[in-house]
């Protein structure tokens, strides 16, 4: 078994084994859990130059980072075991939450957006890299033998997950508009 620095690096690496034994380990769920933490942290350093939002915006990013995690894993599950599954596909919700928690560890080098001129496309570049390693966390976590049906998966869970958010923050407008026509 890996260490969790091996795990991380090979994670980031976009090593197929490496997602392989985090879905099979039972115990890599808090491993899984700080990676999510570390890339959230790395993007709020790397987005210092924007503008700092303070302890109370730091914290609630990672709040939202590990909730997201939560949701973004359980849609990804739903989609990829009940919609479409592949002829091996044998997954529960807790491995693919451990492969898609690790496919966050290019996030970790976020940390660099800090650097002047290179920010904005040192971002792009560690959002590119994570979304191919959640596409290979996808497909090792659902035992799929095509990368193809992987990267349907994750369009469909990112589609669904943008409705809902749409829809949170509709309803959210909504209920302030509401609140503060009633009040005096």
């Amino acid at each position: 078994m890996a260490s969790f620095q091996d795990r991380v690096v090979g994670a980031i690496r976009l090593q197929a084994a490496t997602f392989e034994e985090v879905e099979h380990d039972t115990t890599a769920m808090s491993q899984a859990g700080l990676v999510v933490l570390g890339a959230a942290v790395a993007g709020a350093i790397g987005a210092l130059q924007y503008g700092f939002f303070g302890v109370g915006g730091l914290v609630l990013g990672i709040v939202f980072a590990l909730i997201g995690w939560a949701i973004g894993a359980a849609v990804i599950w739903i989609v990829g075991t009940r919609l479409l599954p592949g002829k091996n596909t044998q997954a529960d919700y807790q491995e693919v939450l451990r492969t898609v928690g690790f496919a966050q560890a290019p996030g970790l080098l976020a940390v660099l957006g800090i650097i002047p001129y290179l920010g904005s496309l040192i971002r792009v570049v560690v959002s590119i890299w994570t979304l191919v390693a959640l596409v290979i966390a996808v497909r090792q976590a659902l035992d799929y033998d095509d990368t193809i049906k992987a990267v349907i998966v994750c369009v469909i869970a990112w589609a669904i997950m943008l409705a809902a958010t749409l829809m949170v923050g509709v309803l959210g407008l909504g209920a302030a508009a509401l609140g503060g026509s009633m009040m005096p």
